[in-house]
């Protein structure tokens, strides 16, 4: 499967957001935008939860990278549609890029788009870019002091997917802290435990999403 490689264009339009929400609102496209760290296992997660709702959605991908396309060939290998997004450099992902990405897919036959986002906890919390839900991964060797040194990750977050729980006990991570802390800034957030290699607790992440796409 060939994968398209796309530039980042810098160009920042606030209204950019809404207009794409209106856009999928109307093709009857959902599109969900996953943050965390390098190495929090952003591309596991998302494979995951593709294995539990492509037998009910159609899937679509955009791998967002500062350079490469080795995420997105993981994607292509299990039969997604991928577009690879490079931002040269930039440590987010604008709105006007998705849109410039979306004419690369079949959205008339595609229910569901996940957005990986560049792996770090600061930058894409910022930006909106046309998400109808946003989900932050932390996982469990990044330690269980995130949530306070990076609160607008967890404020702007629908949802908190602490990965990698199986290593609870080796990092001595305090995952009842870090719900306590998450709770504290954004009441509203649901928190998953949940292993992606092995799939454990991804089922009931699945079933979430498939909750807010059927609303």
């Amino acid at each position: 499967m060939e994968i398209k490689v796309v530039r980042q264009i810098m160009e920042w339009n606030e209204n950019c957001h809404d207009e794409i929400q209106k856009y999928l609102d109307d093709k009857k496209v959902f599109l969900i935008n996953v943050m965390g760290s390098p190495g929090a296992g952003k591309t596991t997660f998302i494979k995951a939860i593709i294995n539990n709702l492509r037998d009910k959605y159609n899937i679509g991908v955009i791998e967002g990278d500062i350079a490469s396309k080795i995420d997105a060939e993981k994607i292509a290998e299990i039969g997604i549609p991928v577009v690879e997004l490079n931002t040269d450099g930039a440590c987010h992902i604008e709105a006007m890029s998705i849109k410039n990405i979306l004419p690369n897919f079949d959205l008339d036959n595609l229910d569901i788009l996940i957005v990986e986002n560049i792996g770090n906890l600061v930058c894409p919390a910022e930006f909106d870019i046309g998400e109808h839900l946003k989900i932050a991964i932390l996982s469990v060797p990044e330690g269980d002091d995130k949530v306070p040194k990076y609160p607008l990750m967890f404020t702007r977050s629908n949802a908190l997917i602490i990965n990698k729980f199986d290593l609870k006990d080796i990092f001595n991570f305090d995952d009842k802290k870090v719900e306590n802390e998450v709770k504290t800034i954004n009441k509203n957030s649901s928190i998953f435990k949940v292993n992606s290699v092995n799939q454990n607790g991804i089922r009931e992440v699945a079933e979430w999403i498939e909750d807010k796409v059927k609303k």
